[in-house]
């Protein structure tokens, strides 16, 4: 193992779904039953990360029902609405940043716009924007069509989006409002700007009426696997979550993503990629399997069947196929390509059954699980983290609250002996916090370009 350098040290989201990440999370005897929708716990799991030092509380999203079938597990059918429930946890906190997830399929850039810079103002400087493109055709039935875009046409859409919502958090410059009562000037007309945006997907005139944003931008997070993903990531994104099984093909992402954001013209160092990671850990091993074990024992086998089916872009057709025999063929889906390709992947590496697959990726839909002492976790941590695999990691507690307990109580203080994981947070903000760069305002940098020449 390469021993990473004492300066670097590992990054770490928590993706906490009030039901918990495994399918039959919510029916463990020690979680809420109601915890998708119960503030209260929202509350707590926030505390309790921000103990844990993380930089994040992450939150996907979903545009539907689905009734179990895009992700398995009656605890998925409804919940918050993230950045509302965001809005809601950060006067709560000092220092977590909350990572929201919101579509560019179905938004518009206006209002998204306005609804992230309102959280970063909300939470002085700790918000982040999971792009996502919103697949599938169930989704695409709440707005009003019959079918999904294809997934080229959603990239393209994405990239145009991203760009425009950045330019509308710039459209007031920093220094923008002078606020003086005695002269009546609220503010300098010559720093708030237009930004006149016309493309394929949209025609947006600006200025943005929400403020710039604390941190110029609030982070932007993607996860993306496909090649159209990963151009949107190396373009656009500046931490990026993977979902991976083996170190190899942790590598061969880390290394692919980097050097295109390098020839793109970006610094390398400001993209972080941090994988999916879903631990198990007790005092001892066998304690873990034995926690690993119970969960897996809860899994009604309809659910099973309709995680798979969902992580396939609704085309796998398992009815009338028995649960312990191979997993059968399934057309290409124009949605998650690559978490589709990834569930193929698994089946046939392992030789998997039905049952044994849904199983496996019960937990964290393909998303690499750990089962084992603090110790043991923490090695594999450390590997990808030395091995040019993570910057850090998107941690997903099986079950909650036990196992985001578990996972502050036991493996961040073997994280932080080895000097792997901070003792205290460096800022305030988010970006501070992740090591990114403040992004600079363009109507400012020109100006200023300007005064410098004169």
């Amino acid at each position: 193992m390469t021993r990473p350098s004492k300066s670097r040290q590992i990054k770490l989201g928590a993706f906490l779904p009030g039901g918990g990440q495994h399918i039959a999370a919510w029916r463990h005897p020690d979680a809420p039953a109601d915890g998708a929708t119960n503030f209260e716990f929202h509350r707590q799991l926030a505390l309790t990360a921000e103990r844990g030092l993380f930089d994040a509380y992450f939150l996907a999203d979903n545009l539907t029902v689905g009734l179990g079938a895009r992700e398995g597990g009656n605890a998925k059918i409804a919940g918050f609405e993230p950045v509302t429930l965001f809005a809601a946890l950060a006067p709560l906190t000092t220092h977590l940043g909350f990572i929201a997830t919101a579509s560019t399929t179905y938004e518009e850039p206006y209002t998204l716009a306005r609804k992230f810079a309102s959280l970063d103002l909300l939470s002085n400087g700790r918000a982040g924007w999971n792009v996502v493109t919103s697949a599938g055709d169930e989704t695409a039935r709440n707005f009003n069509r019959e079918t999904q875009p294809a997934h080229a046409e959603r990239y393209a859409r994405a990239h145009e989006h991203v760009e425009t919502v950045k330019a509308l958090w710039d459209s007031w410059e920093d220094d923008a409002f002078i606020r003086d009562k005695k002269s009546g000037r609220f503010y300098d007309k010559d720093k708030l700007h237009d930004i006149d945006h016309k493309g394929r997907h949209f025609s947006v005139k600006g200025p943005l009426n929400v403020p710039r944003p604390v941190q110029g931008h609030p982070v932007v997070v993607q996860a993306g696997q496909s090649e159209d993903g990963r151009k949107l990531a190396a373009q656009s994104a500046e931490v990026i979550f993977t979902a991976h099984q083996n170190l190899a093909s942790a590598q061969e992402f880390y290394r692919d993503i980097k050097a295109r954001v390098a020839a793109v013209g970006r610094d390398p160092g400001q993209v972080l990629i941090m994988p999916g990671v879903a631990p198990f850990v007790a005092r001892t091993e066998e304690e873990a399997h034995a926690k690993y074990q119970q969960l897996n024992e809860l899994i009604l086998p309809e659910d099973g069947v309709a995680l798979l089916n969902g992580l396939a872009g609704q085309t796998l057709d398992i009815s009338g196929y028995p649960l312990d025999g191979p997993l059968p063929p399934s057309k290409e889906t124009e949605g998650m390509k690559s978490r589709q390709a990834l569930i193929r992947q698994i089946a046939d590496e392992h030789n998997f059954t039905i049952r044994q697959l849904y199983q496996w990726v019960a937990t964290a839909r393909g998303h690499y699980t750990i089962i084992g002492s603090a110790a043991q976790v923490a090695d594999q941590l450390e590997e990808w983290f030395g091995n040019q695999a993570a910057d850090g990691f998107n941690i997903l507690p099986p079950w909650l609250p036990g196992a985001l307990d578990d996972f502050v109580d036991l493996v961040i203080p073997e994280l932080q002996r080895r000097g792997l994981f901070r003792t205290a947070y460096e800022g305030r903000t988010l970006r501070e916090n992740l090591g990114l760069r403040r992004p600079e305002n363009p109507w400012t940098a020109a100006r200023s370009k300007v005064l410098a020449a004169e």
